[in-house]
């Protein structure tokens, strides 16, 4: 009699989970603005230019060609962000808290000079001007640098794995994946043409996923089976938006390397150089600059691991 009310209870408990549904608080969430991520700290706690940089992005395109993978076949959705112009713009602004770069409208520049249009016409029209008031529409900015390139990369199943345990129909298994995205990024010489420098830089996306079951008899005819599990994903789109952050801060760093620019008191910016000197050549690994990156640290100091060997002592 009581196996049977175990049973019961159990079966009863499974019946309420296949009927649950989330509160209306998980499932009517509020819009939120994101919180800053690693890489846009890093970019806003860089010092100021000696001058702002006017440059100008026509596009950064979706070059990899891929679509979302998916258990049923080929999707339409492309596997990466389409709006990488707007993400490039978005970490030129953050560069030095809006230090750094000057940016001049040219992804949809065909709207821009129909507004400017428009506005000549009217005031020919209705105030009989014949000739552009320089007043009330000033020359369009120019830029010195053209930045291109885009997400040039998006590798699936770069890293797999998995563990899981049993015993007596009682088990656990988790999965686990990493995928990666990269991005190029070039600054060009309006003037000349020339390719001043170039940067790529990655970031991997993890997704893992937890299954717990139970599969065992209660009785010679009584079997109880119950799943529960979750799975979590990485967002592919703040991923791309902070490798891009990163491109961003390696052209800065190289453009200051190659004297195409400079902080504007070289003094405060030699630590960040130092670091990103250490982390581009090796020197640091990705463990120690996320370390770096929590303890608010912007430069490093290189430590030996083996202690310094002793004078031998000397006997007369």
């Amino acid at each position: 009699m009581l196996r049977i009310s175990i049973v019961v209870a159990l079966a009863a408990a499974l019946l309420a989970g296949c009927a649950y549904t989330p509160s209306p608080a998980v499932m009517n969430k509020q819009p939120v603005f994101p919180k800053p991520t690693a890489s846009q700290t890093e970019l806003n706690a860089l010092p100021p230019a000696d001058h702002p940089i006017s440059v100008a992005v026509y596009g950064f395109q979706d070059q990899t060609g891929q679509f979302k993978p998916s258990a049923q076949g080929q999707t339409l959705s492309r596997a990466v962000s389409q709006g990488g112009a707007s993400m490039l713009m978005r970490s030129l602004q953050e560069t030095g808290k809006r230090g750094w770069f000057t940016i001049v409208e040219r992804e949809q520049l065909k709207d821009l000079l129909n507004e400017r249009a428009i506005i000549r016409d009217m005031r020919s029209q209705y105030l009989g001007e014949k000739t552009v008031n320089p007043q009330a529409l000033p020359s369009v900015l120019f830029a010195g640098v053209l930045l291109e390139g885009g997400i040039v990369g998006y590798d699936s199943n770069t890293f797999t794995g998995g563990l899981g345990a049993a015993i007596l129909g009682i088990g656990s298994d988790a999965k686990y994946q990493q995928d990666t995205v990269t991005v190029y990024l070039r600054a060009v010489s309006v003037k000349t043409g020339e390719v001043l420098t170039t940067v790529t830089a990655s970031k991997t996306i993890t997704s893992y996923a937890v299954d717990t079951n139970v599969f065992r008899y209660v009785a010679s005819d009584q079997l109880l089976e119950t799943e529960n599990g979750f799975t979590t994903n990485e967002p592919i789109m703040l991923a791309t938006q902070q490798a891009i952050d990163k491109a961003v801060y390696g052209l800065v760093m190289e453009g200051v390397d190659l004297k195409l620019w400079n902080f504007a008191d070289p003094n405060a910016g030699a630590p960040f150089l130092e670091r990103y000197h250490a982390e581009r050549d090796g020197l640091l690994s990705p463990q120690q600059v996320a370390k770096l990156q929590r303890l608010g640290k912007t430069s490093f100091k290189k430590v030996d691991d083996a202690p310094a060997a002793k004078p031998a002592p000397t006997g007369r």
